[in-house]
């Protein structure tokens, strides 16, 4: 992957994880049952580019996990803040589990490609330049 492709990916990557803390925020409007019209058509806007997003990530880089199924699971168990606000607490704390465990996923995919980046700056020429030393 070349260098600016790697830093595209990098920042596609924390673009996406804000989505996934937005997703986690329309839960917490959901448990405590306070959430607009806009809020709901929000969070079906920011639950389409989770989707979107995740296909673009996936034809750019091989992911084990989260896995697609593990995404999309959690996606179609919330169609919408009305359904969640109704739903039962364990229901609800399972969701967050499950949104936890994909979250942390992805922080850890980020952190594997700005390894990747740190370690193609090392091996530029240009390193020795401004100070970097490679490895």
């Amino acid at each position: 992957m070349s260098t600016k492709a790697l830093e595209e990916l990098v920042q596609h990557m924390e673009n996406y994880i804000e989505c996934w803390k937005q997703f986690n925020q329309f839960l917490n409007l959901a448990r405590a049952k306070k959430f607009t019209i806009e809020d709901e058509n929000h969070f079906l806007e920011v639950k389409s580019v989770i989707v979107q997003e995740l296909e673009l990530i996936l034809a750019a880089m091989e992911i084990t996990a989260p896995t697609k199924e593990e995404v999309h699971a959690l996606i179609a168990a919330a169609p919408s803040l009305r359904f969640l606000a109704e739903s039962q607490d364990g229901a609800l704390r399972n969701m967050e589990s499950q949104w936890h465990r994909i979250y942390i996923g992805w922080h850890a995919i980020l952190g594997q490609l700005k390894v990747q980046q740190q370690a193609d700056d090392a091996k530029s020429p240009l390193a020795g330049l401004f100070g970097k030393k490679a490895k």
